[in-house]
């Protein structure tokens, strides 16, 4: 019986003792709701970019990945993802850009007439 409630007690969240403490614990908590819309907008764009350039819709992936670099910089700037996270995000996402980019037929450019 003594180790039901240890394990009870463990599994429960501990309330903190000091008065600094459980003022950082509600600080953290509303810094946590404010950071979740970021970074879900800014998975949002990046799936929505990938998406998009696996069907194969490479013009309008061209817009939507430059919507999730932006939101990537954002983040960044609100200090929600460290930079290199970004940098590594948004090179990966222009890579699979390019590669379908240059995987897809070359459309024949209009010739000028005289």
């Amino acid at each position: 019986m003594a180790e039901d409630k240890e394990s009870k007690e463990s599994k429960a969240a501990k309330k903190p003792k000091s008065t600094s403490a459980q003022k950082q614990v509600r600080v953290s908590g509303r810094k946590q709701k404010r950071n979740k819309s970021v970074r879900s907008r800014v998975k949002t764009s990046i799936t929505s970019a990938e998406k998009l350039i696996r069907a194969g819709r490479l013009d309008e992936a061209r817009g939507v990945v430059a919507r999730a670099v932006t939101s990537l910089d954002r983040a960044v700037g609100k200090g929600v993802i460290p930079s290199n996270n970004a940098g590594r995000r948004k090179s990966r996402l222009i890579k699979k850009l390019n590669a379908a980019v240059a995987a897809s037929p070359a459309k024949p450019e209009p010739k000028e007439s005289k």
